[in-house]
């Protein structure tokens, strides 16, 4: 159930209906989101806060949540809310979902990225062994509460990292999400600039409800959604393993470049689209240092992508807008290639000047 600012009332109701109720946070929506909030009365409610921060999306962080809804005597009727970008609505489903053979949740994201993704579609879980997202379960939100208030917390680069996933969508579902209206940013500050696409933050929302919905667990369509992920996700893990700063929509726009060099190689995409998406890129996210970056490194964390199958690693490609591929098997040689080709781009002075 996906719910606005007019369906408080709803909200309201869902949370009355249990005998206790959670909050979930981490330190950075403690202090700046809250106060959006403060029309809903939450003084009767249990605050449990996490740090921040993608590091500290492990099973320590879910022992500790745990622990307090225990301590707070927690029974099946209760609620967590979720509050918080993706890791906090990963976290947190996860976390209610085990507790007690699982307890509601509601989901209630704060980010550009976790209104568009991550809160939505029943994806729940956490890092394990320096890999993103290796243990979880599907299990759905009671609700989703989005309030465009949030954005006006952001700086630009997290509107930017949710941004990403919209530009995806364009090309796995509707080429309008890469109208160039919707990449036009004011100056900063003042910031943030999403009252210039409400509507498109909209039609991601329904776009992934309306897939995810109908493949639950994802053993068909809703594949597509990995458009840019495999390589992307082992840049992002390895990054973070390593110290680095990435956003995961980061990360997932630095995939798309290959993703689409190998849908050229594979389903003779026309080459424009590449050519494209790189002048895209380069006028709207960050330039990486990825020339020391271990190839057999990326390799060996995407074999570990649950989207394989009998070894083989499989790609989200498209033969056209709109047109994408999923469970595509790439030679080890050509996903070498793909991000070479990605290495040199970001290496590129053509694209980012002296």
């Amino acid at each position: 159930m996906i719910l606005y600012k007019n369906d408080i009332v709803k909200f309201t109701e869902l949370v009355s209906s249990h005998t206790k109720t959670f909050l979930l946070l981490d330190e950075n929506t403690e202090k700046y989101c809250l106060n959006v909030l403060k029309s809903v009365d939450f003084q009767n409610v249990i605050k449990i806060v996490i740090p921040s921060g993608e590091q500290n999306k492990n099973i320590g962080t879910v022992q500790h949540i745990w622990s307090q809804l225990v301590d707070n005597h927690a029974d099946r009727k209760s609620l967590l809310i979720n509050i918080g970008g993706g890791m906090v609505t990963d976290i947190g489903g996860f976390a209610a979902s085990c507790y007690q053979r699982g307890i509601d949740f509601i989901n209630i994201p704060t980010t550009l990225l976790g209104m568009i993704d991550a809160s939505i579609g029943g994806k729940t879980g956490i890092d394990f062994q320096g890999l993103k997202n290796q243990i979880g379960l599907f299990s759905q939100p009671l609700a989703v509460v989005i309030l465009f208030e949030f954005l006006e917390t952001l700086p630009k680069r997290e509107l930017l990292s949710g941004l990403a996933e919209i530009i995806k969508y364009g090309f796995i579902v509707d080429k309008s999400f890469l109208e160039a209206k919707l990449l036009s940013y004011p100056s900063y500050p003042p910031y943030p600039s999403y009252p210039l696409y409400p509507q498109f933050i909209e039609k991601s929302i329904a776009v992934k409800d309306e897939i995810t919905r109908n493949d639950t667990t994802e053993h068909g369509r809703r594949k597509i959604l990995n458009f840019g992920h495999t390589i992307g996700h082992a840049i992002e893990t390895y990054l973070i393993d390593n110290h680095e700063e990435i956003r995961h929509g980061e990360a997932v726009a630095l995939g798309m470049v290959p993703a689409l060099f190998l849908s050229e190689k594979y389903f003779n995409l026309d080459p424009n689209w590449t050519l494209y998406y790189k002048d895209l890129y380069a006028k709207n996210f960050n330039r990486f240092n990825l020339n020391d970056i271990p190839v057999d490194e990326l390799i060996e964390i995407m074999r570990h992508d649950k989207k394989n199958e009998g070894g083989d690693i499989r790609f989200v490609l498209i033969e056209d807008i709109g047109k994408p591929v999923y469970d595509v098997v790439v030679k080890p040689e050509d996903i070498v290639e793909s991000i070479n080709y990605l290495v040199d781009y970001q290496s590129d002075e053509n694209y980012w000047g002296k």
